[in-house]
């Protein structure tokens, strides 16, 4: 069922690049969509809806395609340029693939199945209160009540969620951008390209100009050296894996982006994608025959008892473009108390 479900994503990822007879079957349903999308929308804009502010300011990153896009190294690299600005960040986010109904913590010593892998991954990283829940304002909410040091909450994704209300919002894409530019099911948007926000992050590192959307940036993601899994303290650069037998794997949206990354470094893997959050129960590279498995950082945070000494990790850091962050900055003191 897993490779059935891989081989469809894979030809739907194709059809939402193209405008085809498959896209176009589809405009329908997409008008219907993209008119209860609009609907909600303006039921917040309006005031039918009510959006509530949780004490602090909120910025918020997401994206309005289906599929990975490089958000969470947006996230823990902003949280990071918050940090250096002098403020205390704090992260919210639903927790996909969580166990929870209520807000709850996600610290280090989580597990991923109890807060989701990239909420981990968040906190690890950065050291950053994380609270989940699939009411983010509930989040919000508990988090600023058990961190009153907190003074800003950056959004993990919630792009959608109206309900928390926010004061800058950052919409991050890859080489896909809008992909054929129709709304769901037709096309990978969740809202049209036209949705205002206050920042565009493009992350694709072969694009040699940027859309002409205002504050537009690039988002630059690169490898840093890998470290052993069950030493990390080990760490070795990516060009001494050359020559040796290789193994990319990854379950994240955008499984080929890593592998082109690996590449762009000098390496030439076996790749292996598995599906999106996969949750690692047993080892999957049993049967491999290899020197070397490079794996993502979200999917090192979700391996189970068992023991793989080839395993390597692979971070990637994101590059936040200075007026960027200075926009943010502004963002949030303008929110600010005094």
């Amino acid at each position: 069922m897993s490779a059935l479900n891989d081989r469809l994503e894979a030809r739907l990822a194709r059809e939402w690049q193209q405008r085809g007879p498959f896209a176009w079957a589809l405009t329908p349903l997409a008008c219907v969509f993209g008119a209860i999308a609009a609907a909600r929308r303006a039921a917040f804009s309006l005031g039918w809806l009510k959006s509530v502010r949780v004490g602090v300011p909120v910025v918020v990153v997401g994206n309005v395609t289906v599929g990975g896009t490089g958000k969470t190294p947006t996230v823990i690299a902003l949280v990071e340029a918050l940090r250096a600005a002098g403020f205390t960040p704090g992260v919210v986010s639903r927790g996909y693939g969580a166990r929870v109904r209520t807000p709850t913590p996600v610290t280090p010593a989580s597990a991923a199945r109890v807060g989701g892998d990239e909420p981990l991954l968040i906190a690890r990283r950065t050291g950053a209160p994380v609270w989940v829940c699939p009411d983010r304002v509930a989040a919000a909410q508990a988090l600023c009540a058990a961190h009153r040091e907190v003074d800003v909450i950056v959004s993990d994704d919630g792009l959608q969620h109206y309900r928390l209300a926010r004061d800058a919002e950052l919409v991050v894409f890859d080489h896909r951008l809008g992909g054929n530019g129709f709304l769901l099911p037709a096309g990978p948007l969740r809202e049209p390209l036209s949705r205002r926000r206050d920042a565009t992050l493009i992350n694709d590192p072969y694009a040699r100009t940027l859309p002409a959307w205002p504050n537009t940036f690039a988002l630059q993601l690169a490898p840093a050296d890998a470290w052993h899994l069950d030493n990390p303290a080990l760490r070795r650069p990516l060009a001494q894996f050359s020559g040796e037998r290789v193994l990319a794997a990854a379950g994240i949206g955008a499984p080929e982006r890593f592998f082109a990354t690996l590449r762009a470094a000098g390496l030439k893997p076996a790749t292996r994608a598995l599906p999106d959050h996969y949750a690692f129960e047993r080892n999957p590279f049993a049967d491999v025959d290899a020197d070397a498995i490079l794996i993502t950082e979200k999917d090192a945070v979700k391996l189970g008892s068992w023991h793989d000494a080839r395993i390597w990790v692979v971070p990637v850091e994101a590059a936040l473009d200075h007026r960027l962050i200075a926009l943010v900055v502004e963002k949030v003191r303008g929110r600010s108390p005094a």
